[in-house]
C-alpha cells in the first residue's frame, strides 16, 4: 500500500511565497517520475512541473515563468514545489503524483490528496 501526504499549501498575499511537500511511504520498490498539477476552480487540471530520478525537469512555461522550482529527494521518497512570485492566477488546489514500482513488475501513478492554495491581491 502506497500514501503519498501533501503539505504546505496556505494563504498568502501577491508576490510571497509557499513551499509544497509530498511524501510517498509504504511498499515502495522505486519511484520513476514525481510531479505536480494544479486545479482551479472551473478549470481542467494541468500540469506544472515533474522532475525525473536522475533530476530531469520539467515546467508549464506559460504558467511558471521561471516562478516555481521543483525538486526532489530520493532518499526521502520526496518532491517539492517552491512557488515564488506568487499571483492570484495561481490560486488553485495543488496534487503532487509518483509513478511508483512496488516490485520490480508492479507499477502504477499515485496521487496526493491535494493541498490549497490561495493568493490574495
Amino acid at each position: 500500500q502506497v500514501q503519498l501526504v501533501e503539505s504546505g499549501g496556505g494563504l498568502v498575499q501577491a508576490g510571497g511565497s509557499l513551499r509544497l511537500s509530498c511524501a510517498a511511504s509504504g511498499t515502495i520498490y522505486s519511484i520513476d517520475e514525481m510531479g505536480w498539477y494544479r486545479q482551479a476552480p472551473g478549470l481542467q487540471r494541468e500540469l506544472v512541473a515533474h522532475i525525473t530520478s536522475g533530476g530531469s525537469t520539467y515546467y508549464l512555461d506559460r504558467v511558471v515563468k521561471g516562478r516555481f522550482t521543483i525538486s526532489r529527494d530520493n532518499a526521502k521518497n520526496t518532491v517539492y514545489l517552491q512557488l515564488n512570485k506568487l499571483n492570484p492566477e495561481d490560486t488553485a488546489v495543488y496534487y503532487c503524483y509518483a509513478d511508483i514500482n512496488t516490485s520490480p513488475y508492479v507499477h502504477r501513478a499515485y496521487w496526493g490528496q491535494g493541498t490549497q492554495v490561495t493568493v490574495s491581491s
